[in-house]
This record gives C-alpha cells, structure tokens and sequence, in this order.
C-alpha cells in the first residue's frame, strides 16, 4: 500500500494509545424530564478520551457516573499500550475482559465510549474526517426531532415541535404511554397537538418506551393512525420480541425497537425475529462503531433499516457509512448538551446533517473545557 492514500502514512501498523482518560458531567434538564416509565432533572455523560502520538480522540455515553471505574479500573490497561489503529481488537479484548464483571447496561456503555473514542483518535492521525475513514455511502443522514417528553405542557410541547419544522425537520417524534399506560386520553390529546403543530405533511412519531401491555398497544396505535402516525417506537417491551412481533403484525405504523441491545447478539435476535421493522441501535450502548457497523450489515442483510439512537454526533459519521441508514435520532436533551460541551456540533436545517463537510479529522467534535467544567462531577 502506498503511503500517499493515508497523508504519508502506512497503514500496516500506528502509534501506541499512550493515555485514557475519563471524566463525568452533570447536566440539569431545561425541561422537566419523563416518559412513560421515568422521570429525571439531570442527565449525565461520561467523556472518554483516547492519546497517541499527542493526538486525542473523544467519546462518550449517557448513562450513570459508575461507568466511569469501568474505564478506569476494568479497560485502561486493556487498551494502553497496543496499536491505536487497530480499534476492532481492543473492542475484543474489552468485550472479553467484562464477560464475568457483567457487560451489559455500564459495562457496554464504558466499552462503548472507549471504542468511539478510539476511532475518533484514529481518524485524527489519519487527518481524515471519520465518514471518510469508515467510507461514505451517502453525504447526507436524515434527522428527526425527538423529544415531546411526557412532562411537558401542551405549550412546551408546541414550542418544541415549532422548534424542529422552522428548522426544516419534517419528522417529529414525542414521547406516549405516560404513567406506564394509564394515561391513554392524554396520550391521544398530545398526540393529535403534535400533529396539528407539525402539520399535515410532517411524518409523526411516537415512543411507548415499552409501557403499553400487547393489546393495548394495538389499541392505541389503531386510533393514532387516524392522526397518521407513521412510526411506533418500544410499543411493549423491547425484551417481549414475542410481543413486538404480534404488535409489528396488527398496525400500519412501522414498528421500531433496539435502543437496549448492548451487544450483537441481541441485536441480531431482534433483527431476525420479525419484531420490528427498523432496527434501532445506540453507538454509546451496543458496544460503540464497531459494533454498530456490524448491527448495520446484520439489519441489511435481513432487508431492514437501521436507526440512529440519540447520541446524534455520536452517530452521524457511521450512519452516512452504511446504505441501509433510515434517520438518527436528533434528541432535544442531547443535542443541547452536545452543544453546550463541545466545539463542531452539526446543523440539521432542512432536516438533514452533513457529517465530514467541514473537513475536520475524526468526528469532528472538541471539547470546550471552560464550558464542560462547569458541569464536571468526576
């Protein structure tokens, strides 16, 4: 291979991961947060950074501040040391390394932050936006606004929606099943707001977070279609594939699920059993790039899509890398920390994000310190 197609690099070998560090952020909602089976104030993000040759390279997960001594205590050493090119290797060794610690839940969110980090950091030695590196399918990733928690007041929820179509987004997802289901009048009041907020050509979405029961879902989704919702996100349970799949049978709206598979192997059951109709999956859960990429080549060659699960700049290179991406999630609560914390956060005007356009290496995100510290816990 010639040294020229890598900016006078060889890729038969890179510098060795000298540090991994890991700090822990708290933020405060600006909206009283909640969905059908929780209610929270703050969300906290855990940052993992990755150097080789005085390069660093960034990721992170949301989830709690204990994934932070998984890092530290559990995968350090497993990734100190060895060839920061080879990224698929270390998510091996972490993988291998948790399997009696427990990986699922924090566990595969610790791996997940590392994994990013590191093919941020390889992007960034390489001198090469991350979708280049992976290698683009498409220039753009479609966008939908998520958000519409079940706190909301009708006037939050408008201004939210209002938020997301001036900006040109025409997909809008909020949050049903409040109370783990037994707010089903309200649930259709809010729904039908949103859709007279949107308007009539906007695609409407909803996520149950899996609080409605099989038959209620069915139910529900019957008189939400009078609204034209498109999409059912967790109708039941995403652990109920059973379930999933009775409900995928018995509506029109597509029905989608995913976002708690921590590893491939879940994944791949939920693909192949029928349960859904787009695949969600979460690069600061299932086990980062590496592992989202391959959930991506399972879902496709079962003829599904694959979406994005918050975490939008997390996802935006490596959904622009597979054919088969439908949209990522442009979740209100991350996108406005993503903002806050970091310098290069995309713009989804007309519903779309350009991951790679700026030419910035790696992800194309960089901390801005003075603001993070203000929030910094660990």
């Amino acid at each position: 291979m010639t040294q020229e197609a890598t900016g006078g690099r060889p890729l038969d070998g890179g510098p060795a991961v000298e540090r991994l560090a890991v700090s822990v952020y708290r933020i405060p909602t600006d909206l009283p947060g909640g969905d059908a089976t929780l209610t929270w104030d703050a969300t906290t993000l855990v940052l993992v950074e990755a150097t080789a040759a005085g390069v660093t390279g960034l990721g992170f997960t949301y989830g709690s501040p204990a994934t932070a001594p998984v890092v530290r205590q559990e995968l350090a050493d497993l990734v100190v040391g060895h060839d920061a090119f080879d990224v698929p290797a270390a998510g091996d060794r972490m993988s291998r390394a948790l399997r009696n610690t427990g990986r699922p839940g924090i566990g595969a969110g610790a791996v997940s932050a590392v994994d990013t980090a590191l093919w941020d950091l390889k992007a960034r030695l390489l001198d090469l936006p991350l979708v280049r590196l992976l290698g683009a399918a498409r220039t753009e990733v479609a966008v939908y606004g998520s958000g519409g928690l079940t706190r909301y007041d009708d006037t939050q929820l408008e201004r939210q929606l209002r938020g997301w179509t001036d900006q040109g987004i025409d997909r809008v997802k909020i949050k049903v099943a409040e109370s783990w289901g037994r707010e089903e009048a309200r649930d259709l009041h809010r729904t039908a707001l949103a859709r007279r907020t949107a308007g009539d050509s906007a695609e409407l979405y909803v996520d149950a977070n899996g609080g409605y029961t099989r038959k209620q879902a069915v139910r529900m989704a019957a008189a939400m279609a009078d609204l034209g919702v498109v999409w059912l996100e967790e109708p039941v349970s995403s652990d109920d594939l059973a379930g999933l799949r009775d409900v995928r049978h018995a509506v029109a709206a597509d029905v989608a699920a995913g976002e708690y598979g921590y590893d491939l192997p879940y994944l791949a059951r939920m693909a192949a059993s029928g349960a859904v109709d787009c695949l969600q999956a979460d690069v600061s859960r299932c086990g980062g790039i590496t592992v989202w990429l391959r959930a991506a080549a399972v879902a496709e060659g079962l003829g599904l899509h694959i979406s994005g699960h918050c975490a939008p700049h997390l996802h935006a290179h490596v959904a622009a890398a597979v054919p088969n991406t439908r949209h990522l999630e442009w979740f209100h609560d991350h996108v406005r920390i993503e903002t806050m914390l970091f310098h290069g956060t995309l713009d989804p005007q007309g519903g779309t994000v350009s991951p790679g356009a700026s030419g910035e290496p790696g992800h194309g995100l960089t901390l801005d310190r003075a603001a993070a510290d203000r929030y910094r816990t660990a």
